[in-house]
């Protein structure tokens, strides 16, 4: 079978819809490659930094590695900017999105408000409310947040330090999105 018998899905059959199955399995399996091209694709991502955003997303996850976090977080904070070529307004949220079914719920949030968080160091240099994540502090994931940005985000822009390259965190990334432990019912 090339293609389903279909053209509205209400008139698939079992076969089609196996078919169709067989195929998103197969995709989904190459999800850590393509995972890895958007994250290479950060190098070519607008300057401006003293370090490309690749290099920026290898420094946030050498600093949390090193740091001993699980390879949850330690892959959150490798892919937590991927976003910024197709969503660079809402890159947090598209990259919480994405990682939905693969690592805890306080991780999402906490790459999904990372970026308001940020003008927590700047904000009052660029005219915008330096206090924006104050709208979120009785949160239960504003700490986590919080610490996330001072320690691995806002931090990682640093052309001198030690960072660690890509295929240190290749086995992680693979094992973080081979496996969709968190998704929600209905999705499978």
């Amino acid at each position: 079978m090339d293609a389903v018998s279909f053209t509205r899905m209400q008139d698939g059959t079992a076969d089609d819809w196996a078919f169709l199955e067989s195929l998103e399995a197969e995709f989904c399996a190459r999800l850590p490659d393509r995972v890895l091209s958007a994250l290479e694709r950060l190098n070519d991502s607008f300057g401006g930094y003293q370090v490309t955003r690749y290099t920026h997303s290898l420094q946030a996850a050498t600093r949390a590695l090193r740091d001993g976090r699980d390879e949850e977080y330690v892959v959150t904070a490798l892919v937590h900017d991927i976003g910024d070529d197709l969503a660079p307004y809402t890159h947090g949220e598209m990259v919480a999105s994405m990682l939905k079914p693969f690592v805890r719920e306080e991780l999402c949030w906490m790459v999904k408000h990372h970026g308001a968080f940020q003008f927590y160091f700047f904000g009052h240099l660029t005219g915008d409310d330096p206090n924006l994540r104050d709208r979120w502090r009785a949160h239960p994931h504003f700490d986590l947040t919080a610490e996330f940005c001072e320690r691995y985000d806002q931090s990682s822009f640093d052309p001198g330090y030690d960072t660690l390259p890509i295929g240190d965190f290749e086995p992680l990334l693979r094992r973080v999105f081979s496996a969709a432990r968190y998704l929600e019912p209905g999705y499978a």
